[in-house]
């Protein structure tokens, strides 16, 4: 969320951040401006009316004690009527501080100036490249028939037991989806981020925290009868870890990683670009939080980039990075870099990491602040990124080093599959 003080002194470049998103409702920014003054104002006045109304009532107390009864009588009564006025103020304030809520909520983050120039994923930005496309040959499968093939994940099963969208892992499919979230895990930690276990569900302030409510694609599963939300990616616990804190600056940079199951709606995702592990309502990811100085942000966003691309290059996967446009920016985000893997088998590219920068815009739904050296109140700096989700991972892996003679492992792996070699 967008801080008040800050759209009071930047509306202009506000509007032109907006601009860049394809915001179609820019009025709102006017509006914000307005409503926030005037609830300055109508706060000035209800302190005031509550400053005159506690003078009258230590006057009241003298006056009685001092047996002036009559003139203590007429200033109770004169009171009485200050309180009706302080209370009818105190309903205007709270209807204008609700409403100058509900339209910031509506704001999403401003641009980054290096963010392009689009209005979706065709007008991305491709920044780096790396790997080697595979030459398979005619007889390349996708992953989901090789899946079958060699009996690793039963799709079937999964919509059985549960529904479309919710796969079954097993034999070597199991134990290569564990081994790369110990992989990941491993890697994470030995670059200095720390581990942490969190809750799969969430309330709604936490949702709210990290800009996943409210939800505006119908993205969140909503476990209705106690009110809480099955979470979308393990930015929304970890970085709620920090909620309504004050952080002491020695205790800056905060770097977290953790694994969980991710769950996502999806709503209206059909058709062959979303077949086998391409787009699923259940998936486990490993992620990467950060928390830092405003100056430190983007120095640290340009070293989780280095961090997910040294996994790729181990992994010998052919991978690219695009810097993505302000139209195809999540709502949250400042700065986003997304990672994709080539498909050998299916001849597309496919997502399998964002690392994004909030700048503050979390930090102030969270109520996330650190002192300066001056001891002075701020806002922290978030940023996230996937390190790395699996579904597409694995599916870049059987592709890519399917032989005739089975699937191969890549060398980083072995260690923790515990084979070199599906077949």
């Amino acid at each position: 969320m967008l801080g008040l003080q800050y759209i009071r002194e930047n509306k202009e470049a506000v509007l032109e951040g907006l601009k860049k998103r394809g915001f179609k409702t820019p009025e709102m920014i006017s509006q914000i401006i307005d409503l926030d003054k005037d609830r300055r104002t109508k706060q000035a006045e209800l302190d005031k009316h509550l400053a005159e109304s506690n003078l009258m009532a230590r006057e009241i107390g003298s006056l009685f004690k001092a047996g002036e009864v009559e003139k203590a009588n007429s200033l109770k009564e004169k009171s009485v009527i200050y309180k009706t006025t302080t209370k009818k103020l105190q309903e205007q304030l709270h209807e204008t501080a609700s409403l100058l809520f509900d339209l910031r909520t509506q704001v999403p983050n401003i641009p980054h100036q290096s963010v392009p120039v689009g209005n979706s994923d065709v007008d991305n930005e491709e920044i780096f490249s790396a790997g080697k496309i595979p030459d398979l040959g005619a007889g390349a499968l996708p992953h989901w028939e090789l899946a079958i093939k060699y009996d690793l994940i039963d799709f079937e099963l999964g919509n059985k037991i549960s529904g479309a969208g919710f796969p079954l892992y097993k034999g070597k499919g199991a134990r290569l989806q564990r081994g790369l979230i110990n992989y990941f895990l491993d890697r994470n930690t030995a670059a200095g981020y720390k581990e942490v276990q969190v809750p799969h569900l969430v309330n709604e302030d936490s949702a709210f925290g990290t800009g996943a409510l409210p939800d505006k694609e119908g993205q969140m599963y909503h476990v209705q009868n106690d009110n809480l939300y099955l979470i979308p990616t393990a930015e929304v616990p970890i970085t709620n870890i920090y909620r309504n804190s004050l952080l002491n600056i020695s205790e800056l940079p905060i770097a977290l990683t953790g694994y969980t199951p991710c769950f996502r709606r999806e709503a209206g995702s059909y058709g062959a670009h979303v077949r086998g592990l391409n787009r699923l309502h259940q998936f486990d990811k490993v992620e990467i939080v950060r928390i830092e100085e405003p100056k430190n942000a983007m120095l640290a966003l340009e070293k989780m980039i280095e961090h997910v691309k040294s996994i790729l290059d181990e992994l010998e996967l052919p991978y690219r990075i695009l810097r993505l446009c302000g139209g195809d920016l999540g709502f949250t985000s400042a700065l986003t870099y997304d990672f994709e893997i080539y498909s050998t088998a299916q001849k597309r590219w496919l997502e399998i990491s964002s690392v994004s920068t909030f700048n503050s815009f979390q930090a102030e739904r969270l109520h996330l602040r650190y002192k300066d050296e001056q001891g002075k109140k701020q806002n922290a700096h978030t940023l996230n990124g996937s390190s790395l989700a699996l579904p597409r991972v694995i599916a870049g892996i059987l592709e890519n080093y399917q032989t005739p003679n089975g699937i191969e492992i890549p060398t980083a792996l072995v260690t923790y599959t515990g084979f070199d070699q599906i077949k």
